[in-house]
């Protein structure tokens, strides 16, 4: 139901509940704000139904966590960092105030985060992840990869994070300064071809003889060519 049909039910719905003496004698002030309590109400209880389903949504994708790819990349970010990962902490409270993050790719790439806030109010440690995110995209994980900050700081979709630190692990690849441990099949080389001009005119000279032959040709037996048709 579209919001103008929507607003046109409420109102008679609200009138519904009067009589016509009633409707008679109310003033149009009074009925333009039974009205709007309608919408109102009407407009709220739909409003908690999205967040419901929101709360739904974030459960699910909570639900959808790949535990073998989480337990994979802690391993190789411990790798990475040369030290073990502390016992009872959970997988997003490690990586959620960005600080390992931030490690983690100064570790790849010296210098690409020059401060990392290790103590201070929520938005300082979410400027942690925004400078990591930053650092990645810059050593050249696509943008399209990279997971919003809510994502992990705020949990929402912890999977996406996991899949952003395998873009970065497999970027490492394209890296040659890069000689720490890797994560995930090797990624194919460009092959790369060059041709000599020498090559170049070979090859034109052989695709002129496949277009066909036309040397002599001419249109001397079309006498009609441009003339006027004789009925």
């Amino acid at each position: 139901m579209k919001p103008n049909k929507r607003i046109n039910f409420l109102k008679l719905f609200a009138m519904s509940h009067l009589t016509d003496v009633q409707k008679a004698h109310l003033s149009y002030a009074v009925r333009k704000d039974i009205e709007t309590k309608e919408i109102v109400v009407f407009y709220g209880k739909q409003i908690r139904r999205m967040q419901k389903r929101r709360v739904y949504y974030y459960r699910a994708m909570g639900r959808a966590k790949n535990k073998e790819q989480e337990k994979e990349m802690l391993e190789w970010i411990g790798n990475v960092l040369g030290e073990p990962i502390p016992g009872g902490v959970s997988y997003e409270d490690y990586l959620k105030d960005g600080v390992v993050l931030c490690n983690l790719i100064n570790k790849i790439a010296p210098g690409s985060v020059k401060k990392i806030q290790t103590k201070g109010s929520n938005f300082q440690l979410m400027e942690n992840i925004q400078r990591f995110q930053a650092a990645i995209k810059k050593y050249g994980v696509p943008e399209e990869e990279i997971f919003q900050t809510a994502d992990l700081f705020e949990r929402r979709n912890i999977p996406q994070v996991t899949l952003c630190l395998y873009a970065l692990a497999r970027i490492t690849q394209k890296h040659p300064e890069y000689t720490g441990p890797a994560l995930g099949p090797k990624m194919a080389d460009a092959n790369k071809r060059e041709f000599t001009e020498d090559q170049l005119r070979a090859s034109e000279g052989h695709l002129n003889l496949q277009m066909g032959f036309n040397k002599g040709a001419s249109q001397s037996g079309l006498g009609s060519f441009g003339n006027s048709r004789h009925m």
